[in-house]
């Protein structure tokens, strides 16, 4: 694809829009306008332009903006809620400062277009500007109701860092890695994590890229309102009918519903079982000396269960060693006494709730620091000021069927 042979031929060139859907309403709430050029009767993306550092950015501009224009004059005739996401380079906007931009379209909001409906995913992916310099031209957009929006979010970790400083009212987050259910369960846990900070600050999570149930699966339990990929539609020419996947949505988020109850119930099942276990083994071993001889009548037991065990009070200070099962014997591991566990997340939290409701708190997943397995901590209060830990064993949860968040 020549860019000469693009610039004379701008006819051919017009916007294409990918759908996207809502996981409240099931429907379509949006168009992202993506670019494409018409040839030998075939459309090819015009991504490559794009990407091309040799293409001189004001060429880049002016196609950036046929695209935008009639992309905008068939808006017009879309529902006044319908939201438009417009794809732009940092670099090339900055070019005059974003005017040229927003005085396109505020021209469209004199015909009726409402700026709110406007998502600008801003790419700052070879922006060589101050980044304060954008940063007062996005919260200058923002004061006419455009909404903002961080691009590929997911494979470039350089994003985290301006999340704080732009704020994003949306977190575009790219699932192109997670193509199959045998994809690192830290990678899971990164997402899990996005999902989380988008809901500290108030985002909204737009999860693209979407290709297989899987990920919708993903995508819908992580907390995404907006769901976008080939999975759910392909791009068009046209706009497609605002409720074409909305009873295929509501079946497959009905599977994903009965699926998690029936996880959930399993965990409830698993964790109300621990709790009968652990108290009719207190009560068998009420008679010790100390916790490290408690731990080791424990141990007896829970040898099938856990790796490791120890007690701490409800500051986090640890009042026994660590007993730790290595090459399927238990050892005493002294150098863990005394030290303190108040900084890790929730575990003052859990111990509040322990002590008030006077049972115990089966974590979630997570990866060991020392072990590397992936484990769950079964707490369980002792007494009004200690509590006791086992750290269960990956072989364990998984024949309990509990190796799931």
């Amino acid at each position: 694809m020549d860019a000469l042979d693009i610039l004379t031929d701008l006819d051919n060139v017009i916007p294409f829009f990918q759908a996207i859907f809502s996981a409240d309403e099931h429907t379509v709430i949006g168009y992202e306008i993506l670019g494409r050029y018409q040839i030998n009767g075939s459309f090819e993306s015009l991504g490559p332009f794009f990407m091309d550092e040799e293409i001189p950015e004001e060429y880049k501009q002016e196609v950036d903006n046929v695209v935008l224009t009639k992309a905008l004059d068939k808006a017009l005739e879309l529902d006044k809620d319908v939201m438009l996401f417009i794809n732009r380079d940092a670099g090339l906007l900055m070019q005059d400062d974003g005017e040229s931009f927003l005085q396109m379209l505020l021209s469209y909001e004199e015909k009726g277009m409402a700026l709110s409906r406007i998502v600008l995913e801003i790419s700052e992916r070879n922006y060589k500007g101050q980044s304060d310099h954008l940063d007062h031209l996005l919260v200058y957009y923002r004061t006419y109701g455009i909404k903002i929006a961080i691009d590929k979010m997911g494979n470039d970790s350089g994003y985290l860092d301006r999340i704080g400083e732009l704020a994003p009212d949306i977190f575009k987050i790219d699932l192109s890695a997670l193509r199959s259910t045998s994809t690192s369960h830290t990678y899971q846990n990164v997402l899990y994590s996005l999902s989380m900070l988008a809901r500290k600050i108030g985002a909204t999570l737009l999860f693209e890229n979407i290709e297989m149930v899987y990920q919708l699966q993903f995508a819908w339990k992580n907390g995404g309102r907006f769901y976008q990929g080939y999975y759910l539609h392909y791009p068009e020419e046209q706009f497609v009918d605002r409720k074409l996947q909305k009873e295929t949505l509501r079946k497959e988020f009905h599977e994903f519903i009965s699926y998690e109850k029936k996880k959930l119930s399993v965990i409830f099942e698993f964790t109300e079982n621990l709790q009968t276990n652990i108290q009719e083994l207190l009560a068998r071993h009420k008679k010790y000396n100390d916790y490290e001889e408690l731990l080791k009548y424990l141990s007896d037991d829970l040898s099938h269960v856990a790796f490791r065990m120890y007690v701490c009070d409800e500051d986090g200070f640890q009042k026994s060693d660590n007993i730790f099962k290595e090459n399927s014997h238990w050892v005493l591991q002294p150098e863990y006494k005394d030290k303190n566990w108040s900084w890790r997340p929730y575990f003052l939290e859990n111990i509040i709730k322990m002590r008030n409701e006077k049972k115990g708190i089966l974590s979630d997943l997570y990866s060991d620091i020392e072990t590397g397995e992936t484990v769950r901590t079964y707490s369980f209060p002792l007494n009004n000021q200690d509590y006791l830990f086992i750290d269960l064993s990956y072989n364990f949860l998984d024949q309990m069927g509990v190796l799931i968040n």
